[in-house]
């Protein structure tokens, strides 16, 4: 694993009912790319080995919500990076499940 990438999209100008289910598409949308990901309330969190195909898939989740009748997209992205590897979603929380 070489990188890992929190996305939060949130789509402008759309009702209540309307941007959750804008949300939900662009969940599956991610799943559907085949990476190890995992959905929280405030953000999904991809892993994977090319930094450009995790960056490409936030181009991808842009288009879509617009295209889904929002009037615009704000997407905040924190993305870590490491030729060398970084720690798994694993690695990072799980000695504090419960």
């Amino acid at each position: 694993m070489k990188a890992s990438i929190a996305i939060q999209i949130l789509p402008q100008g759309v009702e209540e009912k309307r941007l959750l289910e804008i949300v939900d598409s662009c969940i599956e949308l991610i799943g559907s790319k085949g990476y190890h990901y995992v959905v929280t309330p405030f953000e999904t969190v991809i892993e994977g080995d090319d930094m450009e195909e995790l960056l490409d898939i936030v181009k991808e989740l842009q288009k879509l919500v617009v295209d889904q009748g929002a009037e615009g997209v704000a997407t905040y992205i924190k993305l870590w990076y490491s030729p060398k590897g970084v720690l798994t979603i694993e690695e990072k929380v799980e000695k504090h499940k419960h």
